[in-house]
């Protein structure tokens, strides 16, 4: 005899359960022994004669005797090897076996038979645990062709680098462990086109306060070239902004964005036919750019630098040299810092000077001394019509300066003779009023070819540094600082920061992180 569990079976002819191994007794092959014995005794035994007052029991060692049948054939055939007899016995006793189950016989053996065989489903019934698995990729493949194939053909590409960038992530979330965090997958995106830069950047939130940078794109279009002296914007320079825009909107289709915003600052707040040029960008390339005031391009400059402000700091004067104006803000912190570092703005002015109109006043490709010193003073003169309270600077180095602009990191590039500007080694640096001056002042001793062959300043930037280099002088001399920190960000940073902190991203992090913590 084989059992289909374990091999060979011997019989037990009367054993007893000193016999056996484990010293138990076997329900299965006792109600088998009896089932045999009596069947073959008692051809009859089926039927409910119920002579002499004994119970059923026949029935039941032939219902539990037909169940086991029933299994061995599912699993095989294996317990084909049981007499024919008995198995011709099994089939005439289906019947009444099934209607004593149904009858709700109070058997104990009878009720667990039924809850193991519910829906007549062996082990070898079930289906194979790798099949569904195997299955629902599949499923799952032919919905994103589908929802892929309903998108336009020139948006194609950029939908399935979406996608791949999805699963990349949720691959790259499977292979954390259980105390990192999954970040957002939510993409926001910030432009600004300036008066000498168009700028992009596409983020992605990750820790409080912070993003990663997914795609950027940076270029010098001087759109506010001969602005100053005809007020209007040039052909040549409006058709340099929109060969920058349509890169800039090609990246933009190309991914799927939550949310975007894309400003405009001061050549098209002072030029004539600033509208109209929007308008132009509107219908060349699809993109719909806001003009903003001065005021909300300071606070902007300020919220993208919140992340370089320590909490030790409590005054800070924060600027950013544009090329049609410069921004200043006066930060005071007290015990209670906010959130955004902009709430603590108390004075903040917009100067209507840039490192493009005033070299264009003054030249900027052959600076003398004497030139250099004309265009610190005419700043000076601009600063001094703006009323703010002195800065008491205490030796604890609780005030300082920061400058968001290509200026001062084309100092402080110059500082580092670096061979290749990077902005890893320049964003947050700290420079000494020492060495800020040194560095005015090796910038004004070279020539336009030497400023130009400059890795850090190149060609576009060779007639435009030392315009911006007076600039920073006049506010140096406002607000003397023993240290000014360098922050290569801007009005592109402080966009994205005020997009995700109005979203709640990384709030929503923090609770979800706080409960998986749990």
């Amino acid at each position: 005899m084989e059992d289909p569990e374990g091999g060979a079976k011997p019989r037990f002819d009367g054993a007893t359960a000193a016999g056996r191994r484990d010293g138990k007794k076997s329900r299965r092959r006792k109600g088998k022994r009896g089932g045999q014995s009596r069947n073959a005794a008692h051809p009859a035994s089926h039927e409910l004669s119920g002579g002499a007052g004994q119970p059923a029991r026949p029935i039941e060692d032939a219902g539990g005797n037909l169940a086991r049948k029933r299994k061995r054939r599912r699993r095989g055939g294996q317990g084909a090897s049981q007499d024919g007899s008995l198995q011709n016995q099994a089939m005439e006793q289906t019947g009444a076996v099934a209607s004593a189950a149904r009858s709700g016989g109070e058997q104990a053996s009878s009720r667990r038979n039924r809850r193991k065989h519910r829906g007549k489903r062996g082990l070898q019934g079930r289906p194979l645990s790798s099949a569904k698995p195997a299955h629902v990729p599949l499923q799952e493949n032919r919905v994103e062709e589908t929802a892929l194939s309903a998108v336009p053909r020139e948006m194609q590409n950029g939908a399935a680098d979406g996608r791949k960038g999805r699963q990349e992530s949720i691959g790259r979330q499977g292979d954390r462990q259980a105390g990192e965090h999954a970040w957002p997958e939510e993409l926001y995106a910030a432009l600004d086109l300036g008066t000498n830069n168009c700028r992009l950047l596409i983020a992605q939130p990750t820790r409080p306060g912070q993003f990663r940078v997914v795609d950027a794109f940076s270029r010098i279009v001087r759109l506010g070239e001969g602005l100053a002296a005809s007020g209007r914007l040039s052909d040549e320079a409006m058709e340099r902004a929109v060969e920058a825009l349509r890169i800039c909107a090609s990246k933009l289709r190309n991914r799927e964005i939550r949310r975007m915003r894309l400003i405009a600052t001061e050549a098209c707040r002072q030029a004539v036919n600033g509208e109209e040029f929007l308008s132009r960008v509107v219908a060349e390339t699809g993109l719909e750019l806001e003009i903003i005031d001065r005021e909300t391009e300071a606070r902007l400059a300020v919220s993208g630098c919140s992340s370089l402000v320590g909490r030790e700091t409590r005054s800070v004067v924060l600027f950013d040299i544009g090329g049609g104006s410069s921004e200043i803000a006066v930060i005071r912190i007290g015990d209670n810092r906010f959130s955004r570092l902009a709430n603590h703005i108390t004075h903040w002015t917009s100067l209507p000077v840039g490192v493009v109109t005033l070299s264009e006043r003054h030249g900027g490709r052959d600076v003398t001394p004497d030139v250099f010193e004309g265009m610190v003073r005419e700043v000076e003169a601009m600063l001094g019509s703006f009323d703010c309270p002195e800065i008491a600077i205490a030796e604890t180095g609780d005030f300082h300066l920061i400058g968001t602009s290509g200026t001062v990191t084309t100092l402080a590039g110059v500082h580092l003779d670096l061979p290749r500007y990077d902005r890893r080694k320049v964003d947050g640096i700290w420079l000494s009023d020492d060495e800020v001056s040194a560095m005015q002042a090796k910038l004004l001793s070279w020539d336009f070819e030497s400023r130009a062959a400059n890795p850090c300043i190149g060609p576009d930037r060779a007639d435009l540094v030392l315009a911006g280099c007076a600039i920073l002088e006049a506010i140096r001399r406002r607000w003397p600082s023993p240290r000014m920190r360098v922050a290569d960000r801007g009005l592109r940073e402080g966009l994205l920061t005020d997009m995700m902190a109005d979203d709640g991203v990384w709030r929503r992090h923090r609770n979800r992180r706080g409960q998986r913590a749990k």
